[in-house]
């Protein structure tokens, strides 16, 4: 139980973290560009994890690992930053609400993945409640659905790079996973944010950090701290959970998207940037489905077992 209640911790706090994301990415937009912004946030994880890991005399894990194992974090990285810049890349061809309903399947992936190559087992509840999660999905985008629905070339190839992104992002988290055993969560993250930086380096454009002022700064640097905090949380709930229960959690990220943009709009903060996204009653009881589809992916299980031990005689 003890495990269950950190796993479904740190999962809730990447939710929350990549939930409050887009917002402020969509703030950046009028100092930096997103490849840049994606530098820098690699930048400040990977030196803040550095200072870390370099005080408590955790480097030495390196020393031990293995030329696979060396393999797999160069991977690692190679495809979480594959997942940012083609994420991006995305937005030239699909609008953002489009490109968010597509990287649902992210999820999806990081759980059959687990399932294939590390013999994750679900239950019949659990698999039950990852198709009434993908139902529940659907009735809340609905609108993105039926109201951009297109064969032209432009979307084909947008749905093409989004799909590619999830996969990308689904991969690296597999890999992660794998190096659990033999390196901590915060050694694989210093790999990966240290490979993301330098493969990044040759399309970061330097001057844009010049000219930042004090506002611009403190958004940049949200989004660093939301990568570290994000990302750490992530690797810890994949210590204590199978990868496709963290995935069902993680799926309900555009919920809370679409929930703090109400929240920032009904505030009437930054309203020439930040627009309300009107909520019909599917996209209500998608909501809903969703959140009850994940409860009771998470609890059902264990309250059926504290179930059985009760009626098992003495």
């Amino acid at each position: 139980m003890k495990n269950n209640k950190l796993g479904l911790l740190y999962s809730s706090i990447t939710l929350l973290f990549w939930g409050i994301l887009p917002i402020a990415l969509k703030l950046s937009e009028e100092f930096i560009d997103a490849t840049s912004l994606s530098w820098f946030r690699f930048f400040i994880a990977f030196i803040i994890i550095f200072i870390i890991q370099l005080s408590s005399n955790n480097l030495n894990q390196f020393r031990k690992i293995t030329k696979i194992e060396a393999i797999k974090l160069l991977f690692a990285g190679v495809f979480l930053t594959l997942n940012y810049v083609t994420f991006v890349l995305t937005l030239k061809y699909l609008s953002p609400g489009e490109a968010q309903l597509n990287f649902q399947v992210a999820p999806f992936f990081l759980a059959f993945g687990s399932l294939l190559f590390f013999k994750e087992r679900l239950s019949a509840i659990q698999l039950s409640c990852l198709f009434t999660l993908a139902i529940g999905i659907i009735l809340f985008f609905h609108p993105n659905i039926s109201g951009h629905i297109n064969t032209g070339s432009k979307v084909l190839i947008g749905v093409g790079i989004i799909e590619f992104s999830a996969l990308s992002w689904a991969c690296y988290t597999l890999l992660q996973k794998s190096l659990m055993a033999k390196l901590s969560t915060s050694n694989v993250l210093l790999c990966v944010f240290g490979i993301g930086m330098v493969l990044l380096t040759p399309l970061t454009d330097f001057t844009r950090l010049t000219t930042l002022t004090g506002f611009d700064w403190s958004i940049a640097l949200f989004c660093a701290f939301n990568t570290l905090i994000a990302y750490s949380a992530l690797a810890k709930a994949l210590v204590f959970w199978p990868a496709a229960q963290v995935s069902a959690v993680v799926a309900v990220a555009p919920v809370i998207s679409f929930t703090s943009t109400a929240f920032v709009v009904a505030m009437g903060w930054w309203p020439n940037l930040i627009k309300a996204h009107h909520l019909s009653s599917l996209s209500i009881i998608g909501i809903i489905v969703i959140v009850g589809s994940v409860a009771a992916m998470q609890l059902l299980p264990h309250l059926l077992t504290q179930n059985k031990q009760i009626e098992q005689p003495n």
